[in-house]
């Protein structure tokens, strides 16, 4: 099986759909919040937990999760993870009140962990550096579709059939897909795309410091991304008045569509930019990150319909542009050998130092000054993220 030609993005393509599933199934549950606090009664800090746990069971497990897949073939970790997510999701539906429900939600995010280290890793030894972003970047696009899928679909599944169906639905697709590509996706050998020669400027002092740069960035973007999916869809429905598919599909389609276009623009430029600059991939991801700060601002805080529609397209156009090179930034400063480890190592520190604080935070601040001014205040992370970004270019 050759590592060149058509299969290498075919690879890509498989690992897109299970990444579908992946987002589809966690974001899910945040297009039924008005259900749940209806039926559960729970409180916006409940509401809150309900994301933060699942972030937090994933940013613990990461690190482990990342080191197993340096030592195990990916493959089947990959798809036993989809059985196991999968599983867990339909599990969801026979929850009977909060704890339980919590339970579900920190489960599935344990289920999860395996995926991204295992899927980047497996990526990197079909892609050189010459095509690894615009692989990466692409992969990236099955994050948004599966978030507004996600969003639209469990919305509209449970205004009509009860919020217990979204989650039988995505769950029991994820286990047939499981099924289906046990027959087609191929282990890779470690390495077999790695550059011939690691130049010597990549084990320089200065270099040292980006991979923390970048952790610190990711934690920062991660946590204004985890604000996007978990409240927004509940920040729709309360402040516009729209109902729970409408809500849902507007709080994803505008951001997700439009970082469909930034994230292979984003890997595109970044692979053009490596060429020339060591720091060329964080380039890119620096300007995202500012760029797409003011409007993440302008959709908390516009009363106007218009308005929100413009600026929740341009901060996902952004916010692609630095998604794209998430891993690939990083992967230009680690040996090949730990891959894993340092894509497990970025989801601990980006969903426990961001992801698992954004909903709980948001949450808290709402509860104070309302959900608009909550979101908006998220726009001051992403510029710390920016920060970070470009001192991680100086030092490259």
């Amino acid at each position: 099986m050759a590592r060149t030609g058509g299969y290498k993005w075919a690879v890509v393509g498989m690992l897109w759909c299970i990444s579908f599933f992946n987002y589809a199934d966690r974001q899910a549950v945040f297009s039924v919040f008005p259900l749940l606090e209806k039926e559960l009664g729970l409180s916006p800090v409940q509401l809150g937990l309900l994301g933060s746990s699942f972030a937090f069971t994933y940013g613990i497990c990461a690190l482990a999760a990342g080191a197993v897949v340096d030592r195990v073939r990916r493959v089947p970790a990959i798809l036993w993870g989809l059985h196991a997510w999968s599983g867990i999701c339909m599990g969801t539906a026979v929850s009977r009140n909060f704890g339980q429900l919590l339970a579900f939600r920190a489960a599935e995010g344990l289920g999860e962990t395996l995926y991204f280290p295992a899927s980047m890793s497996l990526i990197s030894d079909y892609h050189g550096p010459e095509t690894r972003s615009r692989a990466m970047g692409l992969h990236q696009t099955s994050v948004y579709v599966g978030t507004v899928a996600g969003g639209f679909f469990a919305g509209m599944i449970g205004q009509r059939y009860g919020w217990r169906w979204s989650f039988l639905v995505f769950g029991g697709a994820g286990v047939l897909l499981g099924i289906v590509l046990r027959r087609f996706l191929i282990e890779a050998p470690r390495g077999a795309e790695a550059p011939a020669r690691r130049e010597p400027r990549l084990k320089s002092a200065p270099r040292r410091g980006v991979a923390p740069c970048l952790l610190g960035a990711f934690a920062c973007a991660n946590f204004v991304a985890v604000v996007l999916l978990s409240w927004m869809p509940k920040f729709l429905y309360d402040k516009f008045h729209m109902n729970l598919a409408m809500a849902g599909l507007t709080a994803t389609i505008f951001v997700q569509l439009a970082s469909m276009i930034g994230s292979p623009a984003g890997g595109w430029l970044a692979d053009r930019l490596r060429g020339r600059m060591a720091g060329g991939r964080m380039a890119v991801q620096a300007f995202g990150v500012f760029a797409g700060a003011p409007f993440v601002a302008l959709c908390a805080l516009t009363t106007s319909v218009g308005w929100l529609v413009v600026a929740l397209t341009v901060w996902g156009f952004c916010k692609g542009m630095y998604d794209a090179n998430i891993f690939a930034s990083v992967y230009d400063v680690v040996p090949a050998e730990s891959r894993g480890a340092a894509a497990g190592l970025m989801n601990t520190v980006g969903w426990l130092g961001g992801g698992a604080a954004a909903p709980l935070a948001i949450g808290i601040l709402a509860q104070s000054y309302g959900l608009s001014v909550a979101i908006a205040m998220a726009s001051a992370v992403y510029v710390a993220a920016g920060i970070l970004l470009v001192t991680a270019v100086k030092l490259a």
